[in-house]
């Protein structure tokens, strides 16, 4: 608990945030956790044989830093690998973790010394300073169960090395340089193909990012960011929002109730851009010129204070999840809202210069895909108030599930690296958001131009229709280690970036034509085209 105050995981994992079936309040969280290789699959695959040996070697190197002699430091490596297959064993696996009726699992207080004997939960709330609780939420309630018989199953002096090695791989990133070089080998050479360290000045902007991101956000939105691309945004989201509503009316797989109840939903549905209202005030964190670690410390310690602090309380809807200068976008299901920070804004995800063809291909589908989000195999359990609760008919679940089903099968069909496919259960919800995202975004391009038949222009020898592809390719241009790829493909909700550039504009029926004159006619493709 005193850890995790310092931003130091354990065994486990605490949050708070909505509560999925009340989310009008904050709740408390807690998941499974404890691992410090990617997923459990990383402890038991044969194919992380040699990644499980180098990581064993990283921690008696880590040791070795510290001050232990070799032999010491090569028994706690092997001791910490042992703890962690333990709670590997025990853990769910990244497409169980999808589910979020499965991770909605609601505990009184008073019942948890009983249902979780080995959690110690009073203690551990006491030393996070959390008191008054009526409830706590728990993702994986038999992992909880049974961490009772696995701290039997290790001594007291080997909990202990658990608990250093916790503590030396969460600062290694902010120590001296043979160890933050030393963790830098791991986990960004050998396990994702990075092969040399980013430059200074773009470590100290991710570290402020990462720990004050609004205070850094404030300056880049005042500096870079311009009310004219948020003018734009506001009416790229209403032209979506028109063909959302239509495609709706129109779905020939969906009953009527359903649809009136997603139409309901979709009113209730706002979205964010830019910047927040208000931002986070950082000024009573204590920040040393010459004390990195101690800083982070700090900034971890005034997050969780704030966490805490709100467990109970109303839901404040001007919060962002993402700091403003992020390059990226999300969909939240409990606030029913998509937030696209100001980071995004700018090319190749969106460009003021360019003309509304390429940005409705790679900004407009980008949105598109974040609403689409509301809609898919997860978002969709949520309903116009962002609770989990089923308001399908089971006709319209049944079909929706067998056109998902249809999703999974083409994706799973993928091979990224020789014998390495795309998980096609693991990215469902992102895949048929970019899918969904794609046609959305080109039948609003569409109405635009037939809406204001002068910007249906030749440019640079392509057509609008020509550009609004282009621009959703250019928007997922990236290089990529084959390493990063396999990660990438294991953990990821997403599926790679080349396979989403290539796969939803590929099933879209206006794909071919646009580019050759000539119809697709594969009516298998279009019906996967869920929205």
């Amino acid at each position: 608990g005193e850890f995790n105050t310092m931003g130091i995981s354990g065994l486990f994992s605490f949050d708070s945030m909505p509560d999925e079936k009340n989310s009008s309040v904050y709740a408390c969280y807690l998941n499974q956790d404890g691992l410090s290789l990617p997923n459990r699959d990383y402890y038991f695959d044969d194919s992380f044989k040699e990644i499980r040996a180098q990581y064993i070697n990283h921690i008696k190197n880590m040791f070795i830093l510290y001050g232990f002699d070799d032999k010491t430091s090569e028994n706690m490596g092997n001791t910490v690998l042992k703890i962690e297959t333990s709670l590997a064993l025990k853990s769910r696996s990244p497409v169980e973790l999808r589910d979020p009726d499965k991770n909605y699992n609601r505990f009184q207080f008073n019942d948890i010394e009983k249902e979780f004997p080995g959690l110690r939960h009073r203690e551990y709330f006491s030393k996070i300073g959390l008191t008054g609780l009526d409830y706590i939420i728990i993702g994986q309630p038999e992992f909880f169960r049974d961490l009772d018989s696995i701290i039997q199953q290790y001594t007291l002096d080997d909990w202990k090395i658990y608990m250093k090695w916790n503590v030396l791989n969460s600062a290694a990133p902010f120590l001296f340089g043979d160890v933050e070089m030393e963790h830098f080998d791991f986990f960004q050479r050998k396990l994702l193909g990075q092969q040399l360290p980013a430059k200074r000045w773009k470590k100290a902007v991710s570290i402020i990012d990462s720990f004050m991101g609004e205070a850094l956000g404030k300056i880049y939105v005042e500096k870079q960011f311009g009310e004219d691309s948020k003018r734009r945004m506001d009416d790229m989201i209403e032209d979506l929002k028109e063909v959302f509503i239509e495609r709706i009316n129109n779905l020939s797989w969906m009953g009527r109730e359903t649809k009136e109840k997603a139409l309901e939903k979709f009113s209730k549905f706002r979205a964010k851009v830019g910047y927040p209202s208000k931002y986070i005030d950082y000024s009573s964190i204590k920040i040393s010129q010459d004390r990195l670690f101690e800083n982070i410390i700090n900034c971890n310690k005034f997050e969780l204070e704030r966490e805490t602090k709100r467990i109970g309380k109303p839901v404040d809807k001007e919060l962002w999840e993402m700091t403003p200068p992020t390059v990226n976008a999300y969909f939240s299901p409990t606030d029913n809202e998509i937030v696209f920070p100001a980071g995004i804004l700018q090319p190749p995800f969106f460009d003021p210069e360019m003309d509304d063809a390429v940005n409705y291909g790679a900004t407009g589908a980008t949105i598109a895909h974040e609403i689409s989000h509301g809609f898919d195999d997860e978002g969709r359990k949520y309903d116009l108030n962002g609770n989990l609760n089923d308001w399908w008919t089971p006709e319209d679940d049944k079909a929706f599930t067998e056109k998902a089903q249809s999703v999974v099968d083409l994706y799973n069909s993928i091979e990224a690296l020789p014998g390495i496919h795309v998980n096609g259960a693991l990215t469902l919800g992102e895949n048929i958001a970019d899918i969904g995202g794609v046609s959305i975004a080109f039948e609003a391009l569409e109405r635009r131009l037939k809406k204001n038949p002068e910007l249906r222009k030749v440019i640079d020898g392509y057509t609008p229709e020509q550009r609004f592809f282009m621009g959703w390719a250019q928007s997922w241009r990236t290089n990529v280690k084959d390493e990063a790829l396999k990660w990438q493909i294991l953990n990821d909700v997403h599926s790679p970036e080349k396979i989403r550039a290539e796969i939803p504009a590929y099933v879209n029926p206006n794909f071919q034509h646009t580019f050759t004159g000539l119809s697709n006619n594969n009516l298998k493709y279009r019906e996967i085209i869920i929205w």
